[in-house]
């Protein structure tokens, strides 16, 4: 049985908080788990959950649209190329999509850049007031806790499970790691029970993948701002499954010529994922009728060269292509995620 995507949205403030969708003020901390209660209940019908971060310069309507149109995409070129993924056409790939927004809108100058970069990096540092990575983890905590297992379902069937799956735009990658990386990092206490999810205290919620589009952080990032967010001997909670996979174009001159203005850096966004704390792996965005094979997927991180794919911008927008990745080829990679995921 086909499902039509479904999307659903939530909003944080400039600290990063979660907002009442009724109210619009804060959700009180103690509220937060009544509140995930009360707004999110994965489907029974979804085989896989996605939760997606907007980037720079993005509207909630037009966030939501955005989702929208990624999952549109995603059923449409599975619909065509089956045979690229025979599991996922197998058991009917249904996902369902939480739109994670935040207020990203400033001038479209370096200066109005710089103002949202500051933003972000404040709203997900935790030492700045920031609360971004905290309720973005209680949120991916609280889905793992109510999706089911897809470790419980048949060797190669996803008929009882539900994979989690992690998408970003620009800034909104960062929240992203920012969440895994708190998750790596938790006490008992932030845990919100997760253990009778079956993970141990310091596990309190698993990925199954992470896409990154267009990631407008420095590319020494993984070093310098997220170095936990792999398993470790130190940081044996990081949650993550599957692997980082980031999209770049040397088109993209928002992470290109004004990152490397703003922070002596050209951004991941621009020119991919530089030093890392495990191997690199580098292959090229495919267009739907190329399969990727799992050697080019299965590594820790993966940079995707866009650059003949990303290429449009709006007209006189000096932003470049940073925001041309709404693609057959992005729901291609998205659709072999989810794939190669089972």
């Amino acid at each position: 049985m086909s499902h039509a995507p479904s999307v659903e949205s939530f909003d944080l403030d400039e600290t990063g908080w979660l907002l009442d969708a009724d109210s619009g003020e804060p959700v009180p901390e103690h509220r937060l788990r009544g509140y995930f209660a009360e707004r999110v209940v994965p489907p029974s019908w979804a085989t896989d959950i996605i939760v997606f971060v907007h980037g720079w310069q993005t509207s909630p309507n037009s966030a939501h649209r955005t989702a929208e149109r990624l999952l549109t995409l995603a059923r449409r070129v599975l619909a065509t190329a089956p045979a690229q993924y025979p599991t996922l056409a197998a058991e009917s790939f249904a996902p369902w999509c939480i739109v994670v927004r935040w207020p990203s809108s400033s001038l479209v100058t370096p200066a109005g850049y710089r103002k949202i970069r500051d933003r972000a990096h404040t709203m997900g540092a935790r030492a700045e007031g920031g609360h971004a990575a905290h309720i973005l983890g209680r949120l991916l905590g609280y889905l793992d806790i109510e999706r089911t297992d897809p470790e419980a379902a048949p060797v190669l069937a996803n008929h009882d499970g539900q994979y989690l799956h992690l998408v970003g735009h620009s800034f909104g990658c960062r929240f992203l790691c920012e969440a895994v990386q708190w998750a790596a990092d938790i006490r008992l206490d932030d845990t919100l029970g997760w253990r009778t999810a079956g993970h141990s205290p310091s596990r309190p919620f698993t990925v199954d993948s992470m896409l990154l589009f267009q990631m407008a952080a420095g590319r020494d990032a993984f070093l310098s701002l997220f170095p936990n967010i792999l398993p470790s001997e130190a940081h044996n909670g990081a949650p993550l499954r599957g692997p980082v996979v980031a999209t770049y174009s040397r088109h993209d001159r928002a992470t290109g010529f004004w990152h490397l203005k703003a922070e002596q850096q050209p951004g991941i966004g621009h020119s991919g994922i530089g030093p890392a704390p495990a191997a690199m792996f580098s292959t090229r965005l495919l267009s739907p009728d190329q399969r990727y094979p799992l050697a080019a997927l299965d590594h820790h991180f993966v940079n995707v060269d866009a650059s003949d794919v990303f290429v449009r911008g709006r007209r006189l927008n000096p932003a470049g292509a940073h925001s041309d990745y709404v693609r057959p080829e992005s729901a291609h990679l998205l659709l072999t995620l989810a794939e190669y995921s089972r």
